[in-house]
């Protein structure tokens, strides 16, 4: 696999909106067809296709030119958003001359990463039109730095470095320029965003807009050994998904991708994994290509599922907050995750299927497990399985700094999590 095409949907997936549009270009390059949910389908053996579902999930399935109803569906999920601070409608203030923006917090990042960075805002803005049904939809990046969050200086808070609680609406508010006096208007952001999209300010009618980091991924070390990021968590995924259906060779039977939305607020939205579309597109998958009810139920519930997200690696100065006997590094592979509480999914089977293929392929991995006094995160891979009960195991790039405006990964894991997952789909 080439680093050039993670570090290609790393630079063009600013928003969960710009990482569908990177996906599906990457995709119709390779020969898959778009479809409409809402419209019939007529699908054909050795094909692919593609589904954009609301802008910010992306399904994309591959039919095997020998298609058999009992060959195993395979399946890969990972997720588009990432934490990241959110305008808020009439998002205009004015503090004396400075012209501020009202944002709130997406997800859970860690906030003080965020000050001080020069900071883009992305995402889509909905324009009026003259079918109030079908108002027009327009993707915006503003591609240059238009906001900052200034630190207060430790002049003014002493305590800064023994650790000082941010307050999400006092300290987060970003700077967007200097007003001169006479221009003290509170309109100054919308009317911004309406000259960037070239319409009128009044034609406006919503937003969902993001800020994110400008910064450029960039290889660190004496000897480039680590990749530092924005959005690592988790594009580093979607990336591996999007390397693995197109270049998996299976001809038999289903292979399947899904890149869900809203997994960082906990997936329960229509373009989350906690949405039924997942179960009801296969199900639609396997009639539309002739397949009965009952061949349908058990190809769908013999299938198995890669629930593709990030890991934690074990940080240098903190050696401490990792479990005994499980301490994955940077470079040394992808990760194995699991936990007992089934807050990342466990499957003993799908674990020794997933493990005999990278022994086969030489694919390095290592195993991830909280420590046991220690609450970990979760996936999607939980959620989706509840809905559609399969075999299930959560995999991963280990990762340090998760959940920072930038992160920090080994540079050849992205290689052994790629070839894993296109291992997964020949």
């Amino acid at each position: 696999m080439k680093e050039s095409f993670l570090i290609d949907v790393l630079k063009k997936g600013v928003s969960p909106f710009h990482c569908v549009e990177a996906a599906m270009q990457t995709l119709e390059e390779s020969g898959f067809e778009e479809l409409e949910y809402a419209r019939p389908w007529n699908l054909k053996k050795g094909k692919a296709y593609m589904m954009n579902h609301h802008g910010t999930t992306l399904y994309a399935f591959t039919v095997g030119e020998n298609f058999r109803a009992d060959a195993m569906l395979r399946m890969a999920a990972a997720h588009t958003d990432y934490p990241y601070l959110r305008i808020k409608p009439n998002a205009d203030f004015v503090t004396d001359r400075y012209a501020q923006v009202n944002v709130e917090v997406y997800g859970g990042p860690i906030l003080n990463t965020w000050f001080d960075r020069p900071l883009g805002i992305a995402g889509r803005v909905i324009v009026r039109s003259k079918d109030v049904f079908a108002p027009k939809t327009m993707l915006y990046r503003s591609g240059r730095p238009v906001l900052i969050i200034p630190n207060l200086a430790i002049h003014m808070n002493r305590e800064v470095n023994k650790g000082v609680a941010i307050n999400n609406q006092v300290d987060l508010m970003p700077v967007a320029d200097m007003l001169p006096e006479e221009q003290q208007s509170t309109d100054y952001f919308l009317s911004f965003l309406a000259e960037e999209l070239a319409v009128k300010k009044e034609d406006i009618l919503d937003f969902e807009l993001n800020t994110y980091c400008v910064e450029e991924p960039a290889y660190v070390g004496i000897k480039e050994t680590l990749l530092s990021s924005p959005r690592l968590d988790n594009q580093t995924s979607v990336a591996a998904l999007l390397a693995a259906i197109v270049e998996g060779t299976r001809t038999d039977g289903i292979n399947l991708i899904a890149l869900f939305d809203n997994e960082e607020i906990g997936n329960t939205s229509k373009q989350g994994a906690a949405s039924i579309l997942l179960h009801d597109m296969v199900k639609r998958i396997y009639r539309s290509l002739g397949c009965s009810e009952e061949e349908t139920d058990c190809a769908m519930y013999g299938g198995m599922l890669l629930s593709v997200d990030v890991a934690h690696a074990l940080h240098p100065n903190h050696k401490e907050k990792m479990d005994i006997t499980n301490h994955p590094v940077l470079g040394d592979g992808f990760c194995i995750k699991e936990a007992c509480s089934q807050s990342y999914a466990t499957d003993a089977k799908a674990i020794g299927i997933l493990r005999q293929l990278c022994d086969q392929n030489k694919i390095a991995y290592q195993r991830f497990v909280n420590r046991s006094d220690v609450r970990g995160g979760g996936t999607l891979g939980s959620v989706a399985s509840t809905l559609f009960p399969v075999r299930t195991v959560d995999i991963g790039i280990p990762l340090l700094s998760m959940h920072s405006a930038r992160e920090l990964m080994g540079r050849t894991d992205f290689d052994a999590l790629a070839s894993a997952v296109t291992a997964y789909f020949s």
